[in-house]
């Protein structure tokens, strides 16, 4: 069967999240009924990475069997206009045919998130669910101090959640770098894999640290903690996109 790599972008507001759940409408789910109108085929969509009810996507990655082959901008032209008559705020960007041995999770070697907070005294209008609002100002270069005693292979038992899957909490981060442009603060961090509520976790405790609350050194040992009672509040979900995912054979 032809296998297809999808690269998708979607406004996680309406969804329960990308997997497919009892308890409400996913991303994976909008894409797999847009498949089965299009083609009659019931599929399963894999993606690179499971994002939560709320998280945005600018780069998630996917990949599909299908019975027949399909010109890669036909299937993407004819899956988005499907998704479109649904109403869904899912886009297709990009469809490539790729081996059979290609995997959007197993394949992948770096995934990128980016975490934007609006740091103001003003409550969003346009950018309500797209950011995180801050009113209290935020040193951006403290929480960067901070961001950089993550870096590197650690146990990251503080920041992930209590409902965590993963086997093991060790992971390698790669970059969290925490930069400001007028009222916008970004936080952009890379790794192979990620998780359950890391992002988030380094966010809520890096804003601590942005208030004074905490300094770098207190980031650290929150880290050598291993202990989740050590991280700062969850960030909200509303500033979370998953950016994009780097492969073996990209250019």
């Amino acid at each position: 069967m032809p296998r297809y790599r999808m690269i998708v972008e979607y406004d996680g507001t309406p969804y329960v999240g990308w997997q497919r759940q009892k308890n409400g409408h996913s991303v994976q789910t909008a894409l797999q009924n847009a498949v089965l109108g299009l083609t009659g085929e019931t599929v399963v969509i894999r993606g690179a990475g499971r994002t939560d009810s709320g998280v945005h996507a600018m780069g998630q990655v996917t990949h599909v069997d299908l019975s027949r082959d399909w010109q890669p901008d036909k299937l993407r032209n004819a899956v988005n206009a499907y998704l479109m008559t649904a109403g869904e705020k899912v886009s297709v960007i990009d469809v490539q045919a790729v081996e059979a041995t290609f995997d959007a999770r197993f394949s992948a070697i770096r995934r990128h998130y980016l975490y934007r907070i609006l740091n103001r005294p003003s409550p969003l209008a346009l950018e309500a669910k797209r950011a995180w609002w801050v009113s209290r100002d935020l040193d951006h270069e403290v929480m960067n101090a901070a961001a950089q005693t993550l870096i590197g292979r650690h146990d990251f038992t503080t920041f992930r959640s209590i409902h965590c899957q993963a086997t093991s909490p060790i992971r390698t981060l790669d970059r969290l770098d925490v930069s400001r442009t007028g009222h916008l603060i970004e936080i952009r961090a890379t790794a192979q894999s990620f998780l359950h509520n890391q992002i988030r976790s380094f966010a809520g405790t890096l804003k601590l640290a942005g208030q004074g609350k905490m300094t770098p050194q207190d980031v650290r040992a929150a880290l050598d903690a291993r202990d989740r009672k050590e991280c700062g509040p969850v960030a909200p979900p509303d500033g979370l996109y998953f950016m994009q995912v780097d492969y073996p054979d990209d250019a």
